[in-house]
């Protein structure tokens, strides 16, 4: 079977919409664990202003502090013109720009309407001109909680666009949770005919329980990379009732099973897993970690080796 990529959000994605700041020293240590992993990426933080997203304020002192590891790639969000020259200064391996393929969405979440948000990109990916490789995350591509669902050819309208920038990569975002997997197999087989040059990235939340079903749907489809939150953090504070992401070790536990090579360690992920509920302060989705992988097996209760004898 073909190799999966995943790229690691929870210290951005996962940490900006929690309540209580996660220490730095925190992050780092954690971003460190992560990098042993296998990831093909992580996304360590988001140079937005601290007074949009006060729990992601450290930016710069995390990105210098990181231990970088051959073979990962740190992504940071970059929101505007002024978010990549800080990023440029920290020296991020790429830059995730961000918009929503839904007008009210876009509204709700960026303030503005979805033409100025690509004007300031577009002025991101002239600024980067090649020096930095540039992914640009599309939100709500499956669906709007205010305007239902948004038309596939919308979603491609606007991947286009960004492909004739230059752009190295697409995630395409079911930022709400409202992606089924009939509507996934469509989406990816049209996105891999349309763009087969492009990395093509699925980033899926579990709102309403389908989130895996989504991966596999996806994984058939040829689509090889993936965005996953350790334990399952995150959501959209701008989506009504949006959960949190898919869960990364839930994701890839599903993948390994049934034969896809993820090249992440997966032993090694639930240990940094199993430590997640401990720096955020409460329990987390992910499941994995709390009822071990499927053939991590137990040893039977005493009371079976009597039956046993019992009855041979």
């Amino acid at each position: 079977m073909q190799r999966i990529y995943f790229n690691e959000v929870v210290t951005r994605d996962g940490f900006q919409n929690e309540p209580e700041f996660v220490p730095t020293d925190v992050k780092v240590n954690l971003i460190d664990a992560l990098s042993l992993c296998g990831y093909a990426k992580i996304e360590v933080t988001s140079f937005t202003s601290a007074k949009s997203i006060p729990m992601l304020r450290d930016a710069e002192e995390v990105m210098g502090r990181i231990r970088r590891a051959p073979g990962v790639e740190y992504t940071v969000l970059v929101p505007n013109v002024r978010g990549a020259e800080r990023a440029m200064e920290s020296k991020a391996d790429e830059f995730n720009l961000v918009m929503s393929t839904s007008e009210t969405h876009n509204l709700s979440n960026l303030r503005m309407p979805r033409e100025r948000s690509f004007a300031g990109l577009k002025e991101v990916v002239e600024l980067a001109n090649g020096r930095v490789p540039i992914n640009v995350s599309l939100s709500a591509c499956f669906g709007c909680p205010m305007e239902g669902e948004v038309p596939q050819a919308e979603v491609i309208a606007w991947a286009d666009r960004f492909a004739d920038l230059g752009v190295r990569g697409l995630t395409i975002c079911d930022t709400t949770g409202m992606a089924h997997p009939d509507q996934v197999s469509r989406m990816c087989e049209a996105l891999r005919a349309r763009f087969p040059n492009l990395q093509l990235t699925l980033h899926f939340h579990n709102t309403r329980g389908m989130g895996l079903a989504n991966v596999m749907a996806a994984a058939q489809q040829g689509i090889d990379r993936y965005d996953g939150s350790l334990g399952g953090l995150g959501g959209c504070p701008y989506a009504p009732g949006a959960s949190g992401n898919i869960s990364t070790e839930d994701a890839i536990h599903m993948l390994q099973a049934v034969g896809y090579e993820t090249g992440i360690d997966l032993e090694l992920l639930l240990a940094v897993a199993r430590r997640l509920p401990h720096v955020v302060g409460h329990e987390v989705p992910g499941q994995v970690a709390k009822a071990g992988r499927t053939l991590d097996l137990h040893p039977e209760p005493a009371y079976v080796a009597e039956l046993r004898s019992k009855f041979e």
